[in-house]
């Protein structure tokens, strides 16, 4: 069992800076990729970053440049630094863990969400 703490979240001013983490805790086997997702209401879950055990990264179009994903292996935590926010940034932020289980399955995990709102 693997449990996942996300912080971070808030209101801040369009083109303020917010910075989430996410923490890994309990029965960890092998965690590879890290992932965050966002979803606003009445709209689709899109994924915005991903980085492998490696470190290299991934972005949607539309952060590239203002965004960036992190992790501290030794913490089990991933981060997600969000600059020059806008408005259309505004909705829950999930972060997603790609986990091995010690048979090697499949067992990903989902963290509860943290709220960012970006006002104009």
């Amino acid at each position: 069992q693997v449990q996942l703490v996300e912080s971070g979240g808030g209101l801040v001013q369009a083109g303020g800076s917010l910075r989430l983490s996410c923490a890994a805790s309990g029965r960890i086997f092998t965690i590879n990729t890290m992932r965050w997702y966002r979803q606003a209401p009445g709209k689709q879950r899109e994924l915005v970053a991903g980085i492998t055990s490696g470190g290299s990264t991934n972005y949607v179009d539309s952060v590239k440049g203002r965004f960036t994903i992190s992790r501290d292996n030794a913490k089990n935590t991933v981060y997600l630094q969000m600059s020059s926010l806008k408005p259309e940034d505004t909705a829950i932020y999930y972060c997603y863990l790609v986990h091995y289980g010690s048979t090697y399955s499949r067992e990903d995990f989902w963290g509860q969400g943290t709220q960012v709102t970006v006002s104009s």
